[in-house]
């Protein structure tokens, strides 16, 4: 079983907060980042690595990749991972990739969604992606930073 520590979605992907406040708070050595776009894309891994402390490692897969690799782990490795979109965890979840918690960091406003906190905007297709999660079990936690409190996103959707 991968040691998967939490995974958070963030429309960002990997920057100051999750390459330090949060990847500190909770001990990774592994940010792993399961996004398709970003995989291809070695410019923004480059930028993104920018925000990786030393002491910590990197991947960039595809959604594909990591459910078909995060099993192979070593138990060495405490995983972070970072995801853009609700949808994408749950691609990753139905996939078999264990994961439990989620925190939900930042989805930004675009045409067609709503703000349902600070930092956090959602239209339809998040909203059924957070309760077919919830109906999988996994735990949705909507929090900036590991001090805030954290709310159940399904409280406000």
């Amino acid at each position: 079983m991968p040691n998967i520590l939490l995974t958070r979605i963030d429309n960002r992907l990997i920057h100051g907060q999750v390459g330090v406040t949060w990847s500190n708070h909770l001990g990774a050595n592994l940010i792993l980042v399961a996004n398709d776009g970003v995989a291809q894309d070695e410019v923004s891994q480059n930028l993104m690595d920018m925000a990786v402390p030393d002491t910590m490692q990197s991947r960039y897969f595809t959604l594909e990749k990591t459910i078909n690799v995060i099993h192979k782990a070593s138990p060495q490795q405490k995983i972070f991972i970072v995801c853009k979109t609700p949808q994408d965890v749950l691609t990753l979840v139905k996939g078999g990739v264990p994961i439990k918690k989620v925190n939900i960091g930042n989805m930004h406003y675009s045409e067609g969604k709503e703000q349902i906190s600070s930092t956090v905007s959602v239209d339809e297709s998040d909203r059924q992606a957070f309760r077919d999660l919830h109906e999988l079990g996994v735990e949705l936690d909507l929090r900036r930073v590991p001090d805030e409190k954290g709310t159940d996103i399904l409280t406000l959707i």
